[in-house]
């Protein structure tokens, strides 16, 4: 050790030596940082990365050897043989090549060691390679175990630089690296010119073709920046393109695709900037906009996903077009937005931003000769009024949307307390509502449906009530919504269908029932399935259960609707088209479904004697079922002169308060039990006929008959 240190103290110019280390440091740097990144890539474009981290490695152990021998300090004159030298070069290049592959493609084996020690062998290659092209007017004599040691150590660093870099333990594995890869050709040249002795003999006679040291000095310093400068330029220009890609991945990554928006992880991004900015002031204050689109879901249905993206597209541009300062808008998911309105000191600068995003949605959108109205409801939350938090913000603008929704389209509506009760109200009756079914708090009522001429009983609809234990009586109208939102609604359904057929069935009278189906229901395709089963265990002749559905239940996908009625018709269940006249298509619904009943909406009954309107439309219903032949049922009978005027008008099936309001079983046990009349029902052909609903909304006469309603 002492001689090496001898060596390199005594018998080279120092500054060589700080040029050669300089150079060594910068280009190990750039070798173990090409080499990473060959590691990272595949295929050929692995390749490239490797040729340009050998020919740095190799070049930077050339450069580093010529340097320090052009500061070595020999008594006799020396010169370097051209064409050994330039082998040398190539000796170095090739084996940092090898080494490197050899350490890239061997990652999970003692090929990354293996490839280490050939870098080692590599450097140890071109040092004497490199000596044999040094010519002195003398000779040159080496000492073995000099030589031995360099080969060994060039050899174990080269192995612990290349095993940092493919199995780092720590961040700092890579400078570690780098140090590896110094002392590997550090410690061979310098060992190795420790074994070195050159012996003074003047009857030498030198080559003539020689290159000289001043000669060498000025190409091995013009090669070494040429090759620092491109390893340095291919790692910059690289980097920058990395840096480029992550840029443009980050991008892609808080965008949406469709429409460009910012999405969801960069709303959560932004509005927690403008949180902290507002935590840091205590003046700031801005407000969050919730919205999404009326009907979008119909234009999906009627005219493809197609003309959805093309409308979501339209929007997006319009409405980002018309934000201000300080305004940012996202894209949620679907067709829901959120916006986010900085320094916003009043409910005016919240309501100018929300009415300036509905004129931008209801504007006409063309697409494809087809022209298509949206309109929305926007919901607002304040901070720090309404909440400090980020989930909080948007789950009250969410809350005060729904609000909006319900109140009228395109309304705007601020958050207010009162609505966070009516929201935990309504999880309160959705989770209340399962137990309900297990604690027998469900009962269904019976309302009777009777002949126009003979006033006879003809069957009863089904209404459900529940019974809450707390609560009392709660109307179908508050539980039956949140059943149809949350999903209740086909267990729900079910019970109600299992019970009442399972009631019926021991009636001494065999009136028929009519049970509502939920759109969820006739969606399921279990569902005929189901009522064949409950059928069976119920022992109710099919003859006997007709079920009512209505036209907003079959038009989302009216295919399936249809498939599932002529099964149902299969199993020998009536089907009745319920609220007739307050749909989207009912004469087209009429001539492409198998009704065997319709009920005309108690609307057009309640209006009768006073608008010209409803009784046209009384008029044209039974003209048009009497010329399907199909029977007809008028509900919301409530005073003689409507039972009249449907009489006079040919419609011979009527339900309402005028015959009776909705009771429990044990109120029609007297009907439902008696011995049954010979005669024969004068509108069905058959005994004493009955139609039951599972639920409505309410019993009162404004209430819409929906199955919503119904349960």
């Amino acid at each position: 050790m002492i001689q090496v240190f001898s060596c390199l103290i005594i018998d080279h110019d120092l500054r060589y030596i700080a040029a050669a280390v300089a150079v060594c440091v910068l280009g190990c740097m750039l070798t173990i940082r090409l080499f990473s990144r060959a590691r990272r890539t595949t295929g050929l474009q692995r390749l490239n990365w490797l040729f340009l981290t050998g020919t740095m490695g190799g070049a930077t152990t050339w450069t580093t050897h010529f340097l320090s021998m052009l500061g070595y300090l020999p008594e006799a004159i020396s010169s370097y043989e051209p064409s050994v030298t330039l082998l040398s070069l190539f000796l170095a290049v090739a084996t940092a090549m090898v080494g490197f592959a050899f350490a890239t493609y061997g990652r999970r084996s003692l090929f990354v060691e293996a490839g280490g020690g050939i870098i080692g062998l590599g450097i140890a290659v071109m040092h004497y390679s490199g000596m044999s092209a040094y010519m002195v007017q003398g000779t040159i004599e080496y000492d073995r175990t000099f030589v031995i040691a360099s080969i060994i150590l060039g050899a174990s660093f080269g192995m612990l630089a290349t095993n940092r870099v493919v199995r780092p333990s720590t961040k700092f594995c890579r400078y570690w690296a780098i140090a590896a890869l110094v002392a590997a050709i550090a410690s061979t040249h310098f060992t190795g010119m420790a074994s070195l002795n050159v012996v003074f003999d003047p009857r030498v006679v030198e080559p003539t073709e020689l290159l000289s040291s001043y000669f060498m000095s000025f190409g091995v310093t013009m090669i070494t920046l040429l090759l620092l400068s491109l390893g340095a330029s291919t790692y910059a220009i690289d980097s920058q393109t990395n840096m480029a890609a992550v840029a443009r991945y980050r991008h892609l990554s808080l965008h949406d695709p469709l429409t460009g928006l910012p999405n969801r992880a960069a709303f959560n991004e932004h509005l927690a900037t403008v949180l902290e900015n507002c935590r840091l002031d205590d003046t700031a204050r801005f407000a969050v906009l919730s919205f999404d689109l009326d009907r979008f879901k119909e234009i999906n249905d009627v005219h493809g996903h197609s003309a959805g993206d093309a409308v979501l597209r339209t929007i997006a541009e319009r409405t980002s077009q018309c934000l201000g300062a300080g305004e940012f808008l996202a894209r949620m998911g679907g067709d829901e937005f959120v916006a986010v309105k900085e320094q916003c000191y009043s409910r005016a600068e919240a309501t100018a931003m929300a009415q300036r995003l509905l004129d931008q949605i209801s504007r006409p959108i063309e697409w494809n000769n087809q022209v298509f109205s949206i309109s929305s409801s926007v919901g607002v939350s304040t901070y720090p009024l309404d909440g400090k938090t980020l989930d909080d913000l948007m789950a009250q603008s969410d809350v005060a949307m729904y609000r909006a929704k319900n109140t009228a389209s395109g309304n705007i509506c601020f958050y207010d307390a009162s609505m966070d009760f009516a929201a935990r109200e309504r999880s309160a009756l959705a989770i209340e509502m399962r137990h309900g079914i297990e604690k027998g708090e469900f009962e269904l009522f019976y309302q009777q449906q009777n002949d126009t001429v003979s006033r006879d009983i003809i069957g009863f609809e089904v209404l459900l009530r529940w019974r809450h234990g707390q609560r009392g009586m709660i109307a179908p109208g508050d539980f039956i919504p949140i059943a149809e939102t949350t999903g209740f609604i086909l267990e729900l359904g079910e019970w109600v269908l299992r019970m009442a057929c399972i009631e019926a069935a021991k009636w001494k009278n065999p009136l028929k029932i009519a049970v509502n189906v939920a759109a969820q229901q006739l969606a399921d395709a279990q569902f005929p399935a189901t009522v064949q089963q409950i059928l069976i265990d119920s022992g109710l002749s099919p003859s006997r259960l007709e079920l009512e559905i209505t036209e907003s239940g079959i038009v989302a996908d009216q295919q399936r609707a249809l498939h599932a009625i002529r099964q149902l018709k299969n199993l020998g269940v009536k089907i009745a088209m319920d609220d007739y006249g307050t749909g989207y298509s009912s004469l087209s619904t009429l001539q492409s479904f198998p009704f065997d009943k319709i009920k005309i909406d108690r609307a057009f009954v309640d209006g009768v004697e006073t608008n010209r309107q409803s009784a046209a439309i009384i008029r044209s219903t039974l003209i048009l079922a009497a010329s399907l032949d199909i029977p007809v049922l008028a509900e919301g009978v409530e005073t003689e002169q409507h039972i009249e005027f449907l009489r006079e008008e040919g419609c011979l099936q009527v339900q309402g308060y005028l015959f009776g309001r909705p009771t429990p079983r044990s109120d029609i046990e007297h009907l439902v039990n008696a011995v049954p009349a010979a005669s024969v029902n004068s509108t069905e052909g058959q005994p004493m006929a009955t139609a039951s609903r599972v639920t409505t909304i309410e019993d009162g006469k404004n209430t819409s008959p929906r199955f919503a309603a119904s349960a």
